[in-house]
């Protein structure tokens, strides 16, 4: 597709929004793979956000919104689409009484800190997962036994039609790895978390305890996107690959990790093509051993 048209129009009507054309994917996922995307665009807020999405619809281009992009593998290819990536500056958080506001391209680290800050409890977990707010609501991001559904009140968002709407507590449709904006065409603006006043201290020592015990059980170290398998019905992924002796295991430059099994890592050279090629290969195998189907959590771009 020729973009020329549309980012004139976009230029026009957004001086200020940052525009970059056969952007590498790979600056902004975690795997730190991928192709050049035609276009990305990264909004300076959620209004900017807001008025973006409005210019692409009456032009008829889709866009795919990513956040931090923790949670994708993009080709290793060209990528034709116009990429918004909702991070960088759309990100403010806000503290006020019992809830934390925080937009869609703040970090749910961010918003833990906040929370402590402001002396509420409940988001502790959430300190170590590296995604934005937007990206964590659209997944139920969740760790160490929290999920947003726990404390998640009230999510803005632009619906099919880009018309704001807000949902509430049980609208959410929250479930393991799931609400009700999983592979929808809505864009979520921005999320208020519900908490309950805790002791600073008490919440900054919690922090702190998890961050440790992430550090020593997963590879921070090495570029993944997190846990590359949803938790299976029977048992946990990580442990069904350790046991079907995939820990280690190497294909180009994608290996199952050796400190945690349930991650797959970039070893420095891996292709999005050797990610899958191991991926498809820890299905087959835990499905041989064990009988049990892994179904990816890591979103796969380009298929």
């Amino acid at each position: 597709m020729d973009y020329t048209n549309l980012i004139r129009d976009i230029r026009r009507a957004l001086p200020d929004l940052e525009l970059r054309q056969d952007e590498p994917m790979r600056e902004h996922c975690s795997f730190r793979i991928g192709g050049p995307a035609a276009v990305m665009a990264l909004p300076g807020s959620a209004e900017e956000l807001e008025r973006l999405c409005a210019l692409l619809r009456r032009a008829g281009t889709e866009p795919l919104v990513i956040g931090k992009g923790t949670n994708i593998l993009p080709p290793d290819g060209p990528l034709d689409r116009f990429v918004v990536a909702a991070c960088p500056g759309a990100g403010q958080v806000r503290a006020e009484g019992h809830e934390i506001t925080a937009d869609c391209g703040a970090t749910l680290a961010a918003a833990a800190v906040a929370a402590a800050r402001a002396g509420l409890t409940g988001l502790e977990f959430a300190h170590g997962i590296p995604g934005s707010v937007g990206g964590g609501v659209v997944m139920n991001a969740g760790a160490y036994g929290g999920e947003l559904k726990d404390v998640v009140r009230r999510t803005e968002y632009l619906d099919d039609g880009l018309v704001r709407r807000t949902v509430t507590g049980p609208e959410h449709g929250f479930s393991y790895r799931h609400s009700v904006f999983s592979g929808s065409r809505a864009v979520i603006l921005r999320t208020v978390f519900s908490l309950v006043p805790g002791d600073p201290e008490e919440i900054r020592e919690r922090m702190r305890q998890l961050s440790e015990r992430r550090r020593a059980s997963q590879p921070l170290d090495m570029p993944s996107a997190g846990s590359t398998f949803k938790r299976p019905a029977e048992g946990y992924a990580a442990a069904l690959i350790e046991q079907a002796g995939l820990k280690g295991y190497r294909i180009g430059g994608a290996q199952v990790s050796e400190k945690h099994a349930g991650f797959v890592v970039n070893t420095g050279s891996a292709t999005a093509a050797d990610v899958l090629r191991l991926m498809e290969h820890i299905q087959q195998t835990v499905l041989a051993r064990s009988g049990v189907a892994l179904e990816p959590e890591v979103l796969i771009l380009g298929r």
